[in-house]
């Protein structure tokens, strides 16, 4: 089944006209928190710790960069790269045993959670009209994760690298040339987690050749497998660049 869906995407690619556009998704902003983060470390035996509840976070600067190149109007390949690392610091109310590490109540602690992606995405308009844009695909993303726990005598950290399958979407309304409505994301749910990357703004038209956007993005979701159990929601205040070349 794999085989024979992957097969009809390259035969479709390949029937399509020859006409390419190289695009450039260049996004930053603002994180200006996260609604929770929930982390045990290891997940049997190791202390459930809430960092957005029991810590302070500062808002952190963030970017990201896409590319996409663009087949015959409808076919869309991208690739992403989605460099994250926020801090989190206070102290706890209770001890806690973090990766087989047992950190002290009441003690000056610092978290720093990173949380990197790398994603190639294809895919597929099913409409393409001069108002309206709607299509979907598939994303493989890879993960690069590391939560550590510092304080004055201790400093442990567990990273996690894995590769996550995501459905792609894209929705966007043209209502004039300049202004476009956007709803986007990769998302995906299972039995041992979730994952969801979702953008919803607007975007100017300023050239041909350029355009603005701003809206909010989220991502949320986690895991809860043998070694680690995470759940997070991180809420951005994005702006971009988006560039037709």
């Amino acid at each position: 089944m794999r085989l024979n869906a992957i097969t009809l995407i390259l035969l479709s690619i390949l029937s399509t006209p020859l006409h390419a556009q190289l695009k450039l998704d260049l996004e930053g902003g603002v994180v200006f928190g996260t609604n929770y983060n929930k982390v045990r470390i290891p997940n049997a035996g190791g202390t459930t710790v809430n960092l957005a509840h029991e810590l302070a976070i500062n808002p952190k600067a963030f970017y990201r960069i896409r590319a996409a190149y663009v087949l015959g109007e409808r076919h869309t390949i991208s690739a992403l790269f989605a460099p994250l690392t926020v801090k989190y610091n206070g102290s706890l109310g209770r001890d806690v045993n973090f990766n087989d590490q047992l950190f002290p109540a009441q003690q000056p602690l610092d978290v720093f959670y990173k949380f990197n992606s790398y994603r190639l995405t294809y895919r597929y308009d099913f409409v393409y009209k001069a108002r309206w844009r709607v299509g979907a695909g598939l994303t493989a993303k890879i993960r690069d994760a590391d939560v550590r726990f510092k304080n004055e005598s201790l400093d442990t950290h567990f990273d996690n690298i894995g590769f996550v399958p995501l459905i792609n979407f894209y929705a966007s309304y043209k209502p004039s040339y300049h202004w476009t409505l956007i709803l986007e994301g990769d998302a995906l749910g299972a039995k041992a987690g979730r994952a969801e990357d979702i953008f919803a703004g607007v975007a100017y038209q300023v050239s041909p050749k350029i355009g603005i956007k701003l809206g909010y993005r989220v991502v949320e979701g986690g895991a809860d497998v043998e070694d680690v159990y995470n759940f997070n929601w991180i809420n951005y205040a994005s702006a971009g660049l988006l560039i037709s070349l």
